[in-house]
């Protein structure tokens, strides 16, 4: 199921023995633009200190009860590594939680989950780690950080990006919601990260391989409405490019 990042927040987070509090906001990398951490935000519980909670323990978002269930108890969340939410995430940590919840190391391979192409949540399909030549730096960064990044087309100036649209199977980030409002009388659009060229988090910009007149021609794409399967073909064809769907289903075919 497709949902927006900012109509999760606040979403309360029910753990195996009780709610442990809500949606802060969502860390993802910037090489696959897949959802590392939900960042919980504890309330009274742990006295409101933040906690991340990987996409392994996320069972799927209830929008009619806008809860996310947790396959985790109160005691091992209270238990986990420490982490200092005015610092970055870093490395040490990362191995740290994910050694002390026995997941494995996302980028301890090339795929999106490391040595997998999708989440395997059940641990008897896990393998053994890559070899450390196959792992990679993975740099984490906020959603609600992000928002507010300009989006440069091939010949300037699109809009900026208002929200992300995430897949609670596979925790991708599916889309940018970019409003272009600014550059002309015109609408929100969604923007494949298949379709970034490269991004300068200095400047804040996003760099698209399109341009200006192809994304302004694209299907419009309102809060209100949900992704189809229908919608995001056509989006895709638009731009002359396979959906994400027909890579998933090839490397699932293979594996």
């Amino acid at each position: 199921m497709l949902l927006k990042a900012n109509a999760l927040k606040g979403f309360k987070l029910d753990c195996l023995d009780g709610t442990i509090g809500s949606v802060r906001e969502f860390y993802f990398d910037d090489q696959h633009w897949t959802i590392r951490y939900l960042v919980a935000d504890t309330g009274g519980w742990l006295n409101g200190r933040l906690v991340l909670i990987s996409p392994y323990a996320l069972v799927g978002a209830v929008k009619e009860d806008e809860a996310i269930a947790v396959n985790l108890t109160k005691q091992q969340i209270q238990d986990s590594p420490s982490w200092d939410s005015d610092k970055p995430v870093s490395r040490q940590f990362e191995v740290d939680y994910h050694g002390y919840y026995g997941w494995p190391m996302y980028w301890g391979g090339p795929l999106m989950w490391g040595a997998y192409p999708y989440l395997v949540r059940d641990p008897e399909q896990w393998s053994a780690p890559d070899e450390p030549e196959h792992s990679w730096d993975p740099h984490l960064r906020s959603t609600d950080a992000v928002t507010g990044h300009d989006i440069q087309a091939t010949d300037g100036e699109i809009g900026h990006v208002v929200d992300f649209i995430l897949d609670d199977e596979t925790w991708a980030i599916r889309y940018l919601v970019v409003d272009t409002r600014n550059w002309w009388p015109g609408k929100k659009v969604l923007v494949s990260p298949a379709w970034i060229e490269r991004v300068s988090w200095s400047e804040m910009k996003v760099f698209v391989k399109m341009s200006r007149e192809a994304v302004k021609a694209s299907p419009e794409y309102t809060d209100d409405a949900l992704v189809s399967r229908d919608y995001e073909s056509g989006l895709f064809r638009h731009y002359g490019s396979d959906g994400y769907w027909s890579h998933e289903n090839e490397t699932r075919i293979s594996e």
